[in-house]
């Protein structure tokens, strides 16, 4: 077999370096101005959420959550989360049943949302009504 056709060899028996698009994939570089930031702009590392009281009250359908990042409320598997900046307000109740939490929370621009949790046993209802009041008080001492 003639290797000759396939070009001249190099003397000291090394390859020659493969034709463009063949070879092992070269490794992908980004774009200018794409990547992590150079050490100086970085900024600091992030930091753990602040931790404080919660309250959290849970029946079948329902739930509600107050923690160190706002109001929570859950409603047949949907999902509203409120944050502390972006709340005017936050009203509860005993329903008229004396059966269930009714917690409301006013946005800033007004809007009302409202979630209700049945207390089983009704006892539970006292115990959740001390529980808001401190965690509401801690997160919004000067009151709404």
């Amino acid at each position: 077999m003639n290797h000759a056709a396939y070009g001249p060899q190099p003397p000291d028996g090394t390859r020659p370096p493969p034709a463009p698009g063949f070879g092992p994939p070269a490794a992908p570089t980004p774009p200018p101005g794409f990547g992590p930031p150079p050490p100086q702009y970085a900024g600091p590392p992030p930091q753990p959420a602040a931790t404080g009281p919660e309250f959290l009250a849970v029946h079948r359908n329902s739930s509600i959550a107050v923690d160190a990042s706002g109001v929570v409320f859950e409603i047949n598997g949907h999902e509203a989360e409120f944050p502390w900046p972006e709340i005017r307000s936050v009203h509860y109740k005993a329903s008229p049943s004396g059966k269930s939490l009714m917690m409301a929370v006013v946005h800033l621009e007004g809007t009302m949302y409202e979630c209700v949790v049945d207390a089983k046993p009704r006892e539970l209802l006292g115990e959740w009504f001390g529980q808001l009041s401190a965690v509401l008080g801690y997160y919004r001492p000067m009151g709404w």
